[in-house]
């Protein structure tokens, strides 16, 4: 009866040691619960597939911009990291004087991050190459997106170049390593090119959008390129939506194929038995159809990194680094020892109930550690201190390092290239 009683005692010990984990910590899974509440998703799994943490980890629920990251990886399967998007701008008539006897057509090619400096950068081009008036009107063809939004017939690019330009657009452009130059109107007037008709009257829509379509005049020769626009390559400009949660991604996804292509492309790189968890309805994370369990989630960002490694890349490469990277993630697991210890995605959509936070940790113990917390019904701030809290958690049970990750400071718009076209 003794040896009895000694055996229960020495069972009761050794259970409350592993509910209480190494260190005298509690029980992960327990503290999980405890910070998060008993219906939340998340899923926490080690390099070698060992599952550290999972709760309500094969429940589907909206994931919000987190529905990015499979669209990323859409994205690279398709364009791979160095695929740049090209806007050419041509003309189809003759240049004498600095008049353009003819119109400026604009030719899209899906650039999502064509914005005030790359107009700029253009304007100052093509007044090098001689056109400072244009006697036609500004076309636009094929996919053009201009400061984030649609602009099939041109009138927000026609005002910047008759010279609306924000100010500090120009002042950005004019600290460019390779500023403007002595075409340039002056340090306070970025330059513009001339419309015969006023900006507003010279734009129209060559394809589908508001305007009709509006053919070249029959005596102008037709349509020859003066230069090409190349955007920043996929990877970094990927990496500069990524780390705001810029929704420019709806776009994107049409680009890789669409939302049922995305969808596919993530239902295939998962095991069987996650695939029913995966529902895109689009590629950026704003429609209601939107699902994703977090062991799926979980599943994608290894997917992602996978896909990334083969080009020698990681997902730094393309994802906000806590505290480190500006837009989502800076102002969030910044503190000492935390700055630049986790990569990730957020998601959030109030209307929907939905707050994530999925992303990858650097640990002396386990390797890379993936973790995904998919919060629904959760007021949006209450939701991201309850998922820091327990990254937090995670940080330090893990013993977690730094990635090694020193972010491109260069603006966007110097990543880009412009590029002339002969014209015979």
């Amino acid at each position: 009866m003794v040896l009895l009683a000694v055996l229960g005692l020495l069972g009761i010990a050794t259970a409350s040691a592993a509910a209480a984990g190494a260190g005298g910590q509690p029980d992960l899974a327990a503290f999980a619960r405890s910070i998060l509440g008993s219906g939340q998703g998340v899923y926490v799994e080690a390099a070698d597939g060992t599952v550290l943490l999972a709760q309500a980890a094969d429940t589907p629920v909206h994931p919000a911009s987190v529905s990015k990251v499979p669209t990323t990886l859409a994205l690279l399967r398709r364009f791979g990291p160095e695929h740049r998007f090209d806007t050419t701008f041509a003309v189809d008539g003759p240049i004498r004087d600095g008049t353009l006897a003819g119109d400026l057509i604009v030719e899209g090619g899906g650039d999502p991050y064509f914005v005030d400096e790359n107009a700029l950068l253009v304007i100052e081009r093509l007044r090098a190459l001689g056109v400072q008036r244009v006697g036609g009107r500004l076309l636009v063809q094929g996919a053009f997106t201009f400061d984030w939004q649609a602009d099939s017939d041109g009138e927000r690019l026609g005002r910047v170049m008759a010279g609306a330009v924000p100010a500090a657009a120009w002042a950005a452009v004019r600290a460019l390593p390779d500023a403007p130059g002595p075409d340039t109107p002056g340090p306070d007037t970025p330059p513009s090119i001339e419309f015969a008709n006023g900006a507003a009257d010279a734009t129209a829509s060559a394809g589908s959008g508001t305007g009709a379509p509006l053919p070249a005049p029959r005596s102008m020769p037709a349509p020859r390129p003066l230069l090409i626009h190349r955007s920043q390559p996929l990877l970094a400009l990927a990496k500069s939506l990524n780390d705001y949660s810029n929704n420019v991604f709806k776009p994107l996804a049409d680009a890789a194929g669409g939302a049922g292509a995305v969808e596919t492309l993530a239902r295939s790189v998962v095991p069987a038995a996650m695939r029913s968890e995966i529902t895109l309805g689009d590629g950026a994370g704003t429609d209601p159809r939107n699902r994703l369990s977090p062991r799926a989630a979980v599943a994608l960002l290894r997917a992602l990194g996978q896909e990334l490694a083969a080009s020698g890349h990681g997902l730094v490469d393309i994802l906000p680094v806590s505290g480190v990277d500006p837009g989502t993630l800076h102002q969030r697991l910044n503190e000492d020892g935390e700055s630049g210890h986790v990569v990730g995605k957020t998601g959030t959509y109030g209307d929907y109930g939905a707050s994530a936070l999925v992303g990858a940790i650097l640990t002396r113990d386990r390797g890379i550690v993936y973790f995904a917390i998919l919060n629904h019904g959760i007021p949006v701030p209450e939701a991201r201190r309850r998922q820091d809290r327990l990254v937090r958690e995670l940080l330090l049970r893990l013993h977690s390092i730094p990635w090694d990750y020193q972010p491109d400071a260069r603006p966007a718009a110097a990543r880009a290239q412009i590029v002339d076209v002969e014209v015979r």
